[in-house]
């Protein structure tokens, strides 16, 4: 398929619903955003249905698809939503995308966010950057595989792999979110991986209600020094979400070996976990008999550091004489990947991840 698609996306949010369009990978028009309707199911298809049509006026030609991020759980293959929290207005298993198809008569495609905003900075984000880098610095090496993390209202994950979103046979891949945590082995990961747990863990510090705690944000500006509140707490609540996350990546590592990117709205504190979570994902294990090896074989970097992200692109490659013949081979000595944040933005990657998702789904057909 060579022609320039051009498909529809939401940005499906608790507050806002926004709507887009993009044309061969570049948005087009206006977004139009409209207030969400989480509790009444007739009200929420209808608002869902208008904004896709409200975009109409600014599309050049008749769109070719509909594909969008909706939370979970779901049925994304087949569209079926199942009971969402924070959506209670779809309860049973509601087929959203087979209503739409009905509605606008083209193909409708639903994913999870984790999973799209993965794809997009695989297609056009993190790892093109990565792989333009190391072209210009001579380095031979080039990355296929990209795990996403989207850090908010709690864990995200989603994987991408050879140009392709793992989904898993039940549609329940890269469930990140239910890890083991470090911190409490008897609990996931978002009992530290979360806004809730940023404010718990800073009020528990210095004895405060959790619901009158700072929001992340001020946490974080606590922690910088740039606003007034207990700076020693503000930090300490960051390491140990730092602690957590670079676990947390480092067990996925161990299975997806890829590149790394971080998106979402905590992940504005990057400067200050990053510092605990390189820690946990450059550390050792300690055997029974007391001595120590590596918990990952890769060396990860930190691509927002100047000095280690110049050694991450130079690195990792030499050649190999062999013998009796006097040719080279090239050898990569070390195993090296790296983390970094967002290159698109969380928003943009995720619509991005739905136009290249559709993009594969109508290629696979055609």
């Amino acid at each position: 398929m060579n022609k320039e698609l051009l498909i529809l996306t939401l940005d499906a949010g608790g507050t806002n619903f926004t709507f887009s369009a993009i044309k061969n990978g570049e948005p087009i028009g206006e977004a139009v955003s409209l207030p969400a309707e989480v509790d009444d199911l007739e009200k929420c298809i209808n608002l869902i249905i208008k904004g896709f049509t409200s975009l109409k006026k600014y599309l050049p030609a008749v769109p070719d698809a509909i594909s969008f991020a909706f939370p979970g759980p779901a049925d994304y293959k087949n569209g079926v939503i199942g009971d969402l929290p924070n959506l209670p207005a779809f309860s049973g298993g509601i087929p959203l995308g087979p209503i739409l198809q009905d509605e606008f008569q083209i193909p409708v495609f639903i994913n999870n966010d984790g999973d799209l905003f993965a794809y997009g900075e695989a297609k056009a984000g993190l790892l093109s950057y990565v792989n333009k880098r190391l072209e210009e610095a001579g380095n031979p090496k080039r990355f296929k595989n990209l795990i996403g993390i989207t850090l908010g209202t709690g864990f995200g994950v989603g994987i991408s792999i050879n140009g392709k979103i793992l989904e898993g046979d039940n549609g329940v891949a890269a469930e990140g979110w239910l890890l083991r945590n470090k911190q409490y082995n008897y609990a996931g990961i978002e009992e530290t991986l979360s806004i809730k747990s940023i404010k718990r863990m800073y009020a528990e510090q210095i004895h405060i209600d959790p619901a009158k705690s700072p929001e992340p944000k001020e946490i974080f500006d606590i922690a910088k020094g740039d606003q007034n509140g207990v700076r020693e707490a503000a930090v300490e609540t960051y390491l140990r979400y730092g602690e957590a996350l670079g676990d947390a990546i480092a067990h996925i590592l161990t299975i997806i070996d890829g590149l790394v990117v971080i998106g979402g709205g905590v992940s504005g504190a990057f400067p200050i976990f990053s510092r605990s979570m390189m820690d946990e994902l450059n550390g050792y294990f300690t055997r029974l008999d007391g001595s120590q090896h590596k918990r990952l074989i890769q060396t990860v970097y930190n691509l927002e550091e100047d000095f280690r992200s110049k050694e991450f692109y130079t690195s990792g490659v030499k050649e190999v004489l062999i013998p009796s013949t006097g040719k080279k081979v090239e050898y990569y000595e070390s195993k090296n990947t790296a983390v970094g944040l967002s290159r698109l933005g969380t928003n943009e990657a995720i619509a991005l991840g739905a136009y290249y998702f559709a993009k594969s789904k109508l290629e696979s057909v055609s």
